[in-house]
């Protein structure tokens, strides 16, 4: 008996999730709400028949309808035709719903007579639930359409911010090795220093930016590795000043989000044209609030170029990152005067 109960109780749980499951406690319901209504104008025993009788005709037209009528609707797309074999139907069972009524009434001759002269009345109760067996399924399937469209809607998102990472995290491992390349060409002492770096900035990318959001405090220490990176890189040839303002704790951030605009800002910062660049990037956190202030030095004029400039793609997707990402939760101005490029980010983040 103890093996027997465990037994039945999973069988009861996987019951309850099917549909029939619903079938039964609606259809249950429907009939103890209708036999508590009409228990005190008829007593139990005429009651319980009638209503019997009144639900099972209700379930009759409404699986009729359920795995016929709305099928062939769905196939044939023909409205009229739905709702004209919908009337035939109610038509066709009224006058045996009758008789089932007469039947079970038999010996109440008043009440059978108010189900004879009232024809119209149980007719337009079973077109009634026929109708709405139809409008319950055309409900039904449009919100499966809907879950189904936000689900390849959200397999898509995923899609495209995987793209879109795969795409940026190539383009910084080019620069760092470019770094890299540049320093042991002049086989300089730095180099042992930038291998750390560039550890430490591929372990943080293949390894703890595959989750949708990362400490703020870890992408900003990949800012630090970069920055630092760019420093031994360039020497005295660029200014570089990192400030960061506020508490950083448990607020996180989208993976890889800031780091497109810096890479921008020394492309434009270093230049043949510019004999002395800078970069300035200032952080400020207030609570779960992220501002970013980044300008940069850039040519006046600077040389036309054929085609998509190299590594454009990074701001291209990091502002659709941010769209999908942040949406109505960010704001971005892109300014330029003829010697300096700006940024400005705002981010509320999550904690």
């Amino acid at each position: 008996m103890t093996a027997v109960l465990p037994e039945l109780k999973n069988q009861f749980k996987k019951w309850s999730k099917r549909d029939s499951f619903y079938h039964i406690v609606f259809w249950l319901s429907l009939f103890l709400v209708s036999l508590v209504a009409s228990i005190p104008q008829m007593g139990l025993a005429l009651a319980f028949l009638t209503d019997v009788v009144n639900v099972g005709f209700f379930a009759i037209i409404a699986y009729f309808n359920f795995y016929y009528l709305f099928p062939k609707y769905l196939k044939d797309r023909n409205l009229w035709w739905h709702f004209a074999a919908l009337v035939l139907a109610s038509l066709l069972l009224t006058p045996i719903k009758t008789l089932f009524f007469f039947w079970v009434s038999t010996g109440y001759h008043q009440t059978q007579y108010l189900y004879i002269s009232n024809q119209m009345f149980i007719f337009l109760s079973t077109f009634f639930v026929g109708t709405s067996t139809t409008i319950y399924q055309v409900m039904n399937d449009w919100l499966v359409q809907q879950r189904d469209k936000k689900d390849l809607e959200s397999q898509n998102l995923q899609s495209e911010l995987k793209f879109l990472k795969s795409q940026i995290n190539p383009h910084f491992l080019f620069n760092t090795l470019n770094s890299l390349y540049a320093l042991t060409l002049k086989k300089s002492d730095q180099a042992p220093e930038i291998v750390l770096k560039l550890s430490e900035m591929m372990r943080y990318m293949l390894y703890e930016c595959n989750e949708k959001e990362v400490p703020l405090s870890k992408e900003i220490n990949y800012l630090k590795n970069y920055l630092e990176l760019e420093k031994l890189r360039h020497g005295n040839k660029m200014l570089i000043d990192l400030k960061i303002n506020g508490k950083i704790k448990d607020q996180k951030i989208a993976p890889l989000m800031l780091i497109p605009f810096i890479e921008t800002s020394f492309k434009h910062g270093i230049n043949n044209q510019i004999s002395q660049g800078f970069v300035n990037l200032e952080l400020n956190v207030m609570n779960q609030d992220l501002h970013m202030a980044l300008e940069n030095s850039k040519s006046p004029s600077l040389p036309k170029m054929n085609g998509k400039r190299s590594g454009g793609i990074g701001l291209v997707n990091v502002k659709r990152r941010m769209t999908i990402l942040y949406p109505e939760k960010h704001h971005l101005d892109i300014s330029e005067s003829p010697n300096t490029y700006k940024i400005e980010l705002s981010l509320s983040l999550s904690n």
